[in-house]
């Protein structure tokens, strides 16, 4: 995957104003510098701070939102009050920005020098009420934006910068993202369907579809060397089953999902497509349902939804970028079946084939059995068993007015016993505060069967996307009781529909 945060900025922007004279606006910008410098060093923060000229009125302030929302290299925009910046120089800046926003409630120095401070110390150091000031102003403008308050050398604080920044990475991914269906969504089911236009209005990112038979093209069109080469890879990377090796009898069946592979990774490249869905009831000339090559090209950072789910292909896609480097994986997931002995309460999830690798630190096995569904050729898969430790699900439902983001934190166990007879991709998880308390928060929210899960990425950050995106995020964790979550979505769902207006 293309690191998605090379040769992108996030911009720091220091608020203050002419009344102070030059020595002052010269400490100003020394220290200021020395703030970004800071966030830029910070090893929780993946993206290139840059700190911009102090900021000293209107129309300086206007041009540098202006200048943000032009560049394609910004992410999104730091503003800190070093002085007192008043506020309504900030107005237009404000109303006219478009990038993500992030307000940074800090001071230059950790400790006050008790001893020695005076009043020249004190017009210097005013960001405890200028950023007051300023915190007014876009509350008033119903500005969205995350607060963080501390001192930029804290741990905390570069973890809370660092998810924030992972997040506009997210949300500049999907303003990008083209998607491809192809097929529509499985017959008859729900939550698979949505809004397109208002997804492209509100996330921008653009669905389309394309027939399967394009597709297929795109298959046959792969030449045998290329075929040859992957089939190499595969043999290296995975522990391949015998019948599938060069002379083992269904060796064909490989040559096939390396060849659906080569076609897929050629159709999206060309389209240029960051994410896509395909469906089992439309499969057209294709012999397999994709398996094998949709776990790759989710490993490689592609989003992906089964049987037409665009949503959930988005989010994958999103937690893709918005996890870059960090260790852990992300992946298509579908919550399949319960452990529901007392005591031993488990979700196991899986899916017919879909599940990506980057779930696993382990070999996968590269495996060939039957599919009752679909009605094709049996086809190639990896298996394996997702990696213990804490993850996010997280699934993205249309509310008709609005989407609605669920997350649940989980922590991910190993099976209880060997799944002999289980040959796909899987996880087992234990979702919080307790399967009961999940299931019954899930259901009252409508969230979908099919999510993310990513190993990578906390609640938090999708917290962050939800917050720029302008979408409601409803989460289940520790600390949810069923009777609080509903009231919750009751107070969300008012305040969703006033904040559309008439």
């Amino acid at each position: 995957m293309k690191d998605p945060f090379a040769g992108r900025e996030i911009w720091f922007l220091t608020g203050s104003q002419d009344l102070y004279g030059e020595e002052t606006l010269r400490q100003v910008a020394e220290q200021s510098q020395q703030v970004a410098a800071a966030l830029d060093d910070a090893p929780q923060v993946p993206v290139r701070i840059v700190w911009k000229p102090v900021l000293k009125d209107r129309d300086a302030i206007r041009r540098a939102a202006l200048d943000a929302n032009a560049d394609d290299r910004c992410l999104g925009v730091i503003v800190w009050m070093h002085t007192f910046s008043p506020a309504k120089m900030w107005i237009v800046g404000l109303d006219a920005l478009r990038k993500p926003l992030l307000h940074l409630h800090t001071q230059a120095n950790e400790a006050l020098p008790w001893a020695t401070i005076d009043m020249d110390f004190m017009n210097l150091n005013q960001a405890a009420h200028g950023d007051r000031e300023f915190g007014y102003v876009a509350s008033r403008l119903s500005v969205r934006r995350k607060t963080v308050v501390g001192h930029a050398t804290h741990a905390a604080v570069r973890a809370k910068v660092g998810s924030w920044a992972r997040a506009t990475a997210g949300w500049d991914a999907l303003q990008q993202l083209r998607l491809a269906r192809f097929g529509d969504n499985m017959r008859n089911v729900a939550v698979t369907e949505g809004d397109k236009t208002e997804a492209e209005l509100q996330l921008g990112v653009s669905v389309n579809t394309w027939g399967v038979n394009d597709l297929v093209a795109a298959v046959e069109a792969a030449t045998d060397a290329e075929v040859d080469a992957l089939v190499a890879d595969y043999e290296q990377r995975y522990e391949v089953a015998k019948e599938l090796r060069s002379d083992g009898e269904r060796h064909d069946s490989l040559r096939y999902g390396a060849r659906i592979e080569l076609g897929l990774r050629a159709f999206l490249d060309d389209g240029g497509f960051g994410a896509f869905t395909t469906n089992f009831e439309d499969l057209g000339g294709l012999r397999q349902l994709p398996g094998l090559a949709v776990q790759r090209l989710m490993a490689d950072g592609y989003g992906f939804g089964a049987e037409g789910d665009w949503k959930t292909a988005l989010l994958v896609r999103a937690a893709k970028v918005m996890g870059y480097g960090l260790p852990g994986g992300a992946s298509l997931m579908e919550d399949y079946t319960y452990e529901l002995t007392p005591g031993r309460e488990k979700i196991l999830g899986a899916h017919m084939l879909e599940i990506c690798p980057s779930l696993t630190t382990s070999t996968p096995r590269l495996e060939i059995h039957p599919l009752g569904i679909g009605g094709r050729e049996d086809p190639v898969r990896l298996v394996f068993d997702t990696d213990p430790g804490t993850g996010v699900v997280v699934a993205m439902s249309d509310l008709r007015e609005r989407f609605r983001l669920t997350a649940n934190v989980v922590d991910v166990v190993p099976p209880d016993a060997e799944l002999p007879n289980l040959p796909v991709a899987r996880a087992v998880w234990q979702p919080r505060p307790d399967l009961a308390t999940s299931a019954e928060c899930w259901l009252t929210a409508g969230a979908a069967h099919h999510t993310v899960l990513t190993t990578a990425l906390g609640v938090d950050v999708f917290d962050d996307l939800a917050e720029i995106a302008g979408m409601e995020l409803a989460v289940i964790d520790q600390d949810t009781t069923t009777r609080g979550f509903t009231r919750e979505l009751r107070w969300n769902q008012a305040y969703h529909r006033l904040a559309q207006g008439m």
